[in-house]
């Protein structure tokens, strides 16, 4: 009826998703990310997971921390799922997503690539490493999530600028694939990957400073931002 509504202004936008139980990611998804990077498009998707209390809201802050000089950007399609299931047939996995939402995969790459052994977790999954929102689109009411832009802007300067169509492993591929290994729930939060532009891969390489301003949008979904602190 709208005699409820709250202006935006004055509302604090929470993640649409609180505490999952898994938020689930994949690495090298798209072929541009693989081409920036000159590596070989992969013949399996590359699965890692962020701990839940990275999440954090559409336009709450990300704390830089303090033992980390390299704090790049990854705005990234998240799947969220809506229908219990295991062993999922890719023709049904769409059934079992809720809708869609906007994340930044917020990542440390020196703890990424170089400390920690090389593994990913530790460099991805500091609190606040998963800005998410501004809310879940259902997945009946996305035209086509295979081909919206998806966009990364920092202080104003676009460095990210792609299409869904470039994933190298859709959604359906990728919900089948997970449920192989572990059964999913309602409420965990698959992220699908991220398209060329992040600021590791730059000739010099730029990485978000503290006062910085990250912006992420896709289309038909919305935009979250998020300053650094």
């Amino acid at each position: 009826s709208g005699q409820h509504r709250v202006p935006r202004a004055t509302a604090q936008l929470l993640a649409p998703v609180g505490d999952p139980e898994k938020v689930i990611c994949v690495g090298l998804n798209y072929h541009d990310h693989c081409q920036e990077q000159g590596v070989k498009v992969p013949k399996e998707p590359l699965i890692f997971s962020k701990f839940p209390s990275a999440i954090t809201g559409p336009f709450d802050d990300i704390v830089h921390p303090q033992d980390t000089s390299e704090l790049d950007w990854e705005v990234e399609l998240a799947a969220v799922i809506g229908k219990r299931g295991r062993h999922i047939e890719e023709a049904a996995a769409l059934e079992h997503v809720l809708g869609f939402t906007v994340a930044n995969d917020v990542s440390a790459r020196d703890w990424q690539m170089r400390r920690n052994g090389r593994q990913w977790l530790l460099g991805k999954t500091f609190d606040t490493f998963c800005p998410l929102g501004p809310a879940i689109v259902t997945r009946e009411a996305v035209a086509d999530v295979h081909n919206l832009w998806i966009r990364c802007s920092v202080n104003g300067h676009r460095m990210q600028d792609s299409n869904t169509r470039h994933l190298i492993f859709g959604v359906p591929a990728l919900v089948a694939w997970v449920s192989r290994f572990v059964t999913l729930v309602p409420g965990d939060i698959l992220l699908t990957g991220t398209p060329a532009g992040v600021g590791v891969f730059r000739k010099p390489p730029v990485f978000l400073q503290r006062g910085d301003e990250v912006q992420c949008e896709i289309e038909e979904l919305g935009t979250i931002c998020n300053r650094v602190v």
